[in-house]
């Protein structure tokens, strides 16, 4: 996975909240992918923050000023994104929206795009009040996605995926695969509480997942809106099975298994393995979204 070492990288797409401290009560949602689980069931199925143990006093904190210039400074090129985690962050995620711009205009109309917020510890968003340990995710409300970056470390050891950084860009297309859905009138789909392997949680994750492969099959020839480059030039067949890798990874049937010793279609919120891998191809093989209809 390479960047153009020219290319402009717009920092403005990201929100740095690193070193924030979040006021409020002390969130107590559950750690590892429990809460993981837990937040996503909040977010698709309309429970509420109390109810998961998150704080929904709290007000989103604004980017402070050391980290945000620090991330302004150093993630100005794609070069930085070649050698530096948060400035790849930022790369991915200029390379998505990019995508989706242009994708937008050519079949729906105006894309309206969504910052990245980058925290450490505990963040407060529209959807409540998060520690890290829920991992990263995506918030209808106020439309951002958020992410720790020692989650990467997590998806490595934890989750024992092989990691690289085409496994990261896979996490960050997905949420935005979200908030594509959440765009479209789909991600509502989810909000009617069921779980299990045939649901419409599982069923919205997949879809998120195949739009996460569409932009990987057009990622090296989508140009920036504003200079006309190809911000990422290179992906190998290699990156690709880091991310199909990191997909089987988070799967629930690989969960529950690490979790519990046992595997329960019944609690799938995600889907296994095996789907969502198919669906991250799917996206990637045909390079179209409507290819992506996971309710049909």
């Amino acid at each position: 996975m390479q960047f153009d070492d020219d290319a402009d990288l717009d920092t403005s797409e990201v929100q740095d909240v690193r070193g924030s401290r979040v006021p409020g009560g002390r969130a107590t949602i559950g750690g590892g992918i429990a809460g993981l689980i837990a937040l996503i069931l909040g977010l698709l199925f309309g429970v509420g923050p109390e109810q998961l143990g998150l704080s929904s006093g709290d007000t989103a904190p604004a980017a402070t000023a050391s980290s945000q210039a620090e991330v302004d400074q150093a993630c100005r090129k794609g070069s930085d994104a070649n050698t530096r985690e948060d400035c790849r962050i930022v790369a991915v995620v200029n390379s998505v929206q990019d995508f989706w711009r242009a994708e937008f205009a050519r079949r729906q109309g105006a894309y309206s795009a969504a910052p990245t917020v980058i925290f450490t510890d505990r963040v407060a968003t529209a959807c409540g009040t998060a520690t890290s340990a829920v991992g990263p995710f995506y918030c209808p409300a106020d439309r951002k996605v958020y992410l720790d970056l020692g989650f990467f470390e997590d998806l490595r050891t934890t989750f024992g995926a092989s990691g690289g950084p085409f496994a990261q860009a896979y996490v960050v297309a997905h949420e935005y695969g979200h908030h594509v859905q959440n765009l479209m009138g789909d991600l509502r789909r989810a909000q009617d509480g069921r779980p299990g392997a045939n649901s419409n949680a599982v069923r919205v994750e997949l879809q998120a997942d195949c739009y996460a492969g569409v932009w990987a099959r057009h990622a090296t020839t989508t140009l920036d809106e504003k200079t006309g480059r190809r911000l990422l030039t290179t992906l190998t067949a290699e990156d690709i099975r880091d991310g199909l890798d990191a997909a089987a990874a988070v799967g629930d049937d690989r969960i529950q298994a690490r979790l519990q010793g046992r595997v329960t279609p019944e609690n799938w919120t995600h889907g296994s393995a095996a789907q969502r891998q198919q669906w991250f191809y799917t996206g990637y093989r045909t390079g179209d979204m409507a290819r992506c209809d996971t309710f049909r």
